[in-house]
């Protein structure tokens, strides 16, 4: 009997503990990382080799803000994200799991903000549901022929609806009976000893709920108030466990609270609090300041366990017609994404009262905002009528002497979701970029892997900071070391979130990423569309950069090798696991037969 399962030779090995890389062999066993060796190991003692000369092996990339939730269940391979290298990824953020609420439910919460169709989320989950509770709903992930690991929160939208019912959960005059705060504390903490992350909600009313009954109202977290918000951050702050969040966009911030439920001060244990920032937004710059300063400072006064969860590549949008989620942050783009039926939509786009009423609100410099809300910085970039390709609407609207909205509105009524164009809404200024990539206050997310399928494309957001770093040291600007960045996908990641992954030491799980540096160019940077076939043919954006991952290794199993995805994944194997909050998860599946 071999030595080795796999043996993976003469790579620059990083550790993801932020230590120098040297030059080593692999040795892989039984999902572990059995040998690390200066010396050649014998290829004759492995059943399998791997040369990975002039490559990186590290960690396998830790994905901590993902909604793979549906996906996961119908497509259990998650091939977008394997291929680039990610090897763990965290479903139930933003108050957004499926594991309580009916199926209906489900779909009410999760469709429009995730802009997943919600026929496939009803659908989905009426074919693959068979739990009830979250152990079984954990059991469940374990059973599936997952391509990679995942971790999961458990989502307080869902939670509110099981124990309060949905037309109580969105009711603002309606706040939960003591009975029902100690079910939701109660089934918090089930949740947490079956290996739960913490739990995620939302403070952002442009999320907003689909579905007939409901529709249009925001998420049923942002009814909570500090009553329930405090009984349940009780509960995580015990376990230390963490509250993943996002904060209110209003004249009525609500930062404070989350920086204060994360202080260790006032004799009580620090709360871990991870909370999601479009950082260096184009709508207000100067809040860059307060992420890079305001928020350390905090952190070290109340002694705080706060992070900030950024995306580290620049946040381009995309859109078809009118669907993108920022026009959900004033009233006139919310009142036409209510409409489904699009002749109702169009005659609404029409009518000049909706039309100064959109202009009101475009102009509105007080109100708050995500989109920063200016149409000469909104491009065309697919169109039947192909002279307006590289075209913004700002400028279309000059050309035509009319103002920009109607321009855009005009185009909107005209083509429809044929109309595609993109913007970028933050992260657009490099030297900020690299700021918010070396803060101790941030840490590298935000990707949303599996949701806005036709607007965002940010599943190998870890290998385009890689080339981002790889060139910089090259002009010599260097903003990170190539080992400080590969610890901050990774191990600094995993140690957080309380993960079994982030590490590629002896005795570390052998969730491996090998990278060709020659291929950390431009192209990771590129676009392309794939067709999702479990989702009736749907084509969602890719990241187009199959060349910089040689290989990932998830559980000392390959699952992808030179642009290939390996046979049957997904379907007849996958070693992906259900990592549990704190506990190390390593070999084969319980009663599955190793592929």
């Amino acid at each position: 009997m071999a030595e080795y399962d796999l043996i993976v030779r003469n790579g620059v090995w990083f550790d993801g503990s932020g230590a120098a890389p040297r030059t080593a062999d692999l040795g892989i066993t039984a999902g572990e990382v059995a040998a690390v060796s200066s010396a050649p190991l014998d290829p004759a003692t492995a059943t399998e080799v791997i040369d990975a000369s002039g490559k990186w092996v590290m960690p396998g990339f830790v994905d901590i803000h993902t909604h793979y939730d549906i996906e996961m269940l119908a497509a259990p391979a998650l091939t977008e994200s394997v291929r680039h290298g990610v090897t763990t990824a965290v479903i139930g953020n933003c108050s957004l799991s499926t594991i309580m609420a009916a199926d209906t439910e489900c779909a009410d919460i999760f469709s429009r903000v995730e802009a997943v169709p919600r026929d496939v989320v009803i659908d989905t989950l009426g074919k693959h549901r068979t739990w009830s509770t979250p152990s079984e709903y954990a059991k469940t992930i374990d059973d599936l022929n997952l391509g990679m690991n995942i971790g999961a929160f458990l989502g307080q939208s869902d939670l509110r609806i099981a124990v309060m019912g949905m037309a109580r959960a969105v009711d603002r005059a309606v706040t939960p009976t003591d009975a029902e705060l100690e079910r939701m504390a109660a089934i918090l903490t089930e949740a947490l000893d079956a290996g739960f992350l913490g739990m995620s909600a939302t403070t952002n009313l442009i999320d907003k709920m689909d579905g007939e009954r409901y529709r249009s109202r925001s998420l049923p977290t942002t009814f909570v108030r500090g009553r329930e918000f405090r009984a349940l951050n009780k509960v995580l702050r015990a376990r230390d466990r963490i509250l993943m969040s996002t904060p209110v966009i209003s004249l009525k911030p609500n930062l404070h609270q989350f920086f204060l439920a994360a202080s260790g001060r006032f004799r009580r244990k620090q709360l871990k609090v991870s909370l999601l920032a479009a950082a260096d937004s184009k709508a207000y710059p100067p809040l860059i300041y307060f992420m890079l300063y305001g928020a350390p400072i905090l952190n070290a006064v109340l002694r705080g366990a706060f992070r900030w969860q950024h995306l580290p590549v620049p946040f381009t949008v995309y859109a078809d017609g009118i669907d993108l989620v920022v026009f959900e942050e004033f009233g006139s783009g919310a009142a036409a994404l209510d409409l489904t039926d699009q002749i109702e939509r169009n005659n609404l786009l029409r009518s000049e009262e909706y039309r100064r009423w959109f202009r009101r609100d475009y102009e509105n410099r007080f109100s708050p905002k995500i989109w920063h809300r200016n149409l000469y910085d909104a491009t065309i970039i697919d169109c039947p009528d192909r002279s307006l390709i590289a075209k913004s609407f700002g400028r279309i609207g000059d050309e035509r002497g009319i103002h920009p909205v109607d321009a855009f509105l005009d185009l909107v009524v005209e083509y429809g979701r044929d109309l595609r164009w993109r913007t970028t809404i933050a992260n657009h200024r490099p030297k900020y970029l690299d700021k918010l990539a070396a803060n101790s206050s941030v840490h590298m997310g935000f990707g949303d892997a599996g949701a806005h399928l036709r607007n965002m494309a940010f599943y190998n957001y870890h290998l385009r900071l890689l080339e981002r770093v790889k060139s910089a040291q090259g002009q010599r600007k260097p903003f990170l070391t190539i080992e400080r960045a590969v610890h901050r996908l990774t191990g600094e990641l995993g140690d957080w979130y309380g993960l079994d992954a982030g590490h590629l030491r002896v005795g570390d799980r052998a969730d491996i990423a090998i990278i060709d540096p020659a291929a950390l160019d431009q192209d990771v940077h590129g676009l392309t569309e794939r067709e999702v076939p479990e989702y009736g043919g749907l084509r969602r954006m890719v990241n187009n950069s199959d060349k910089a991952v040689s290989a990932t290794i998830v559980n000392g199993r390959v699952v992808y090798r030179d642009g290939q995805i390996s046979p049957g994944l997904g379907t007849d194997w996958g070693p992906g696991r259900f990592l549990r909050a704190g506990e190390k998860v390593r070999g084969d599946k319980p009663g599955r037969v190793a592929m």
